[in-house]
């Protein structure tokens, strides 16, 4: 693959129907969404660099935007897809590395939450009760 570049007219015209297209918010309110073809930039920017989602251009959307279509675009497959259809097999084998390094942090957050219910669940006597001394041996 070659280095990271943003997309042409001509690739994003093969890959746009590949992205689900999101739609607007019913009210009113908070920020407008961000142009897919950015985001796609931007995701791809991540994908090629190995930098972390922060170290992401400010040329494109922001990194939590970028990072939570990601995510999306990763769990329905559509992002395997782009990819294939951008890079062929070594799109998919580099979504595929990147799919074994989201594993293994997954599976850090997985033995962390365990931690925390193992602590949860252990336990624990108030300083305000008094604990039953243990019986004298008879």
């Amino acid at each position: 693959m070659t280095p990271h570049r943003d997309i042409t007219d001509e690739e994003w015209q093969r890959v746009m129907l590949l992205l689900p297209e999101l739609r607007p918010r019913t009210e009113m309110r908070g920020r407008p969404l961000a142009n897919t073809r950015s985001v796609l930039n931007g995701v791809l920017w991540v994908m090629y660099s190995g930098a972390t989602w922060s170290a992401m251009p400010r040329r494109y959307p922001s990194y939590q935007t970028c990072h939570r279509r990601f995510k999306t675009w990763h769990d329905n497959g559509a992002l395997k897809c782009v990819m294939g259809e951008l890079f062929g097999e070594e799109g998919v084998a580099l979504c595929d590395t990147i799919e074994a390094r989201m594993r293994k942090h997954a599976s850090r957050a997985e033995k962390a939450a365990r931690r925390q219910e193992a602590a949860r669940n252990t336990p624990r006597h108030s300083p305000f009760v008094p604990v039953a001394p243990a019986a004298a041996p008879s």
